[in-house]
């Protein structure tokens, strides 16, 4: 194993001056530094990372906390966050949740015994069981995907109401009327907007809300086929079903066409969020697109100005959603 003095020897410096240049980089030149570092790589000297930990009082490392982390939706999310922490010198531990509080709180405990500096969480619940007064006392955390009102904590996301109402809103225009909402997870805050606008569109358009065209699922796969199997079902089904995720409307082409519908001609299906196989579906999904790496690239900025100990806790940052327009969508046959 080599050691520090093996260093120092190699990049003809002191030992003092290479522990300088490890564990306080801002008070050795340019040029010196950049012979440890080549002194370091030559002679494979790793240095206590836990030394460096409580020199500093860091670790360069921060959690991501994922509710699924199957679910393709998070995947360019975690590739935005994990870019920029590579490159401004952070690791990202991802931690799957799969929903469950206990296993959330697990993984914010590694803020409080130091084993990282900070988290992002994707998704609205907190793994802290704190009042509303005591989240300014919270460590560095950071909100993405989406938006509690409720919790004065720094969040990037889309507008999940607006971007809603243009999905509806264009099936109206098609001229359908008849329109069925598949819904992730009904106490999902997320869920609770896009429901209002879709709402608000239907309502623009002069239609009442059917409550029989309103399915909940866990945004599976099986969700949407199961969802679509008792829509095409009913004595007078829908003609077009806004689904909350890709995911679930994928799943509700494949059933509807099992069932020996066609897609879009008898039944028009819409996702959310243009994951990569909504254009590999077949038909291609028309779809509402999030710009899921900027979510996690700006997240990560979020929280690293946090870490630098700037006030961005009340802070949130809107991004631009898009409606994307493929072939499973279509006027209704009688129009």
């Amino acid at each position: 194993m080599a050691t520090m003095k093996d260093v120092a020897l190699s990049a003809g410096v002191s030992t003092a001056t290479v522990s300088r240049a490890l564990m306080a980089p801002e008070k050795v030149s340019l040029s010196t530094r950049q012979r440890v570092e080549n002194a370091v790589l030559e002679t494979g000297y790793s240095p206590s990372t836990l030394t460096r930990t409580l020199r500093r009082n860091e670790s360069k490392t921060i959690v991501t906390i994922v509710p699924d982390i199957c679910d393709p939706y998070f995947s360019d999310i975690l590739r935005g966050i994990e870019d920029t922490a590579v490159e401004n010198g952070y690791i990202v531990l991802v931690g799957d949740s799969s929903q469950q509080k206990k296993r959330e709180q697990s993984f914010a405990n590694l803020i409080y015994t130091k084993q990282v500096d900070g988290m992002v969480l994707l998704g609205s619940d907190l793994p802290f069981n704190v009042s509303r007064q005591e989240q300014k006392n919270l460590p560095p955390l950071v909100m993405a995907c989406e938006y509690a009102p409720e919790l004065e904590l720094p969040t990037v996301h889309i507008d999940n109401l607006t971007a809603a109402y243009e999905a509806v809103n264009y099936l109206t225009k098609l001229g359908h009327k008849q329109i069925a909402e598949l819904s992730g997870p009904e106490e999902s805050v997320l869920c609770k907007f896009r429901h209002q606008g879709y709402q608000q569109a239907l309502r623009r358009a002069g239609t009442t809300m059917n409550p029989s065209y309103v399915k909940y699922g866990n945004f599976t796969f099986e969700a949407g086929a199961k969802a679509i199997s008792e829509l095409l079902s009913l004595s007078s089904p829908p003609t077009a079903v806004f689904c909350h995720n890709d995911v679930m409307a994928i799943g509700a082409i494949q059933k509807a066409k099992q069932m020996g519908f066609r897609v879009p001609q008898d039944i028009s299906i819409m996702g959310f969020d243009d994951i990569d196989f909504s254009s590999y579906s077949d038909p291609g999904l028309t779809t509402i697109s999030q710009p899921r790496y900027e979510i996690g690239r700006q997240s990560m900025l979020m929280l690293l100005e946090l870490l630098k100990g700037h006030d961005v806790r009340s802070g949130s940052r809107l991004l631009e959603s898009s409606l994307i327009i493929r072939e499973s969508t279509a006027p209704p046959k009688n129009k």
